[in-house]
């Protein structure tokens, strides 16, 4: 199903626990992409992590966009060592690609990520995902494999992203981190004219 791209208006970024509710069908829908992808379920893999891992308190975060009230993108990072958080689940909700939300979380994640001390973003992507491949691209990515290479004979796919000690790119132009219910009030976002969006 192709989406039809339209303002982007309503949004809020919120920080969710990953046994939310408004979590549950996003994650799902990756898992149902993953599998069709690969060829094999893919929803044990999503499990892999502890829920702790995306918590503060662990040096994580589960971040969610709603517009409206209804999640349509999320996506977390968790601590990979003292300098570096690994970004995970990256997802927009197939009704709503090509309006660009996963830069907005990619965006939101990175600032999460400096205001908590890290220095450096990894993160790996499949090799069966070239839309993930291009948002990581277009977002200063730095590929840590050949490029030029099939991305079949490489497997999971490395990036990382040094994040700089000044403020962070912000494409989140109307939208602000709020942690109250989703009937808190928000400013209408502005639209964005990005090329292609792609989401992971």
């Amino acid at each position: 199903m192709t989406s039809v791209a339209r303002p982007v208006t309503g949004l809020t970024v919120t920080q969710a626990a990953v046994s939310d509710p408004r979590v549950r069908p996003l994650l799902r829908e990756l898992g149902d992409e993953y599998s069709a992808r690969y060829g094999k379920d893919a929803h044990a893999e999503l499990a892999r992590y502890p829920d702790e891992e995306f918590t503060a308190a662990h040096g994580g975060i589960l971040l969610l966009l709603l517009e409206d009230g209804t999640s349509v993108a999320g996506g977390a990072f968790r601590r990979y060592d003292d300098d570096t958080a690994e970004l995970k689940r990256i997802w927009t909700h197939s009704a709503h690609r090509r309006r660009g939300l996963a830069r907005r979380v990619v965006a939101e994640l990175e600032r999460e990520a400096r205001a908590r001390g890290y220095r450096r973003i990894y993160l790996t992507t499949g090799p069966r995902q070239p839309e993930a491949r291009g948002l990581y691209l277009a977002t200063g990515y730095t590929p840590l494999f050949d490029t030029a290479a099939d991305p079949e004979t490489i497997g999971p796919l490395p990036f990382e992203k040094h994040l700089s000690g000044g403020r962070p790119d912000n494409h989140l132009s109307g939208i602000r981190p709020d942690n109250r219910p989703s009937t808190a009030r928000t400013r209408p976002a502005q639209p964005e004219n990005h090329p292609k969006e792609t989401d992971q």
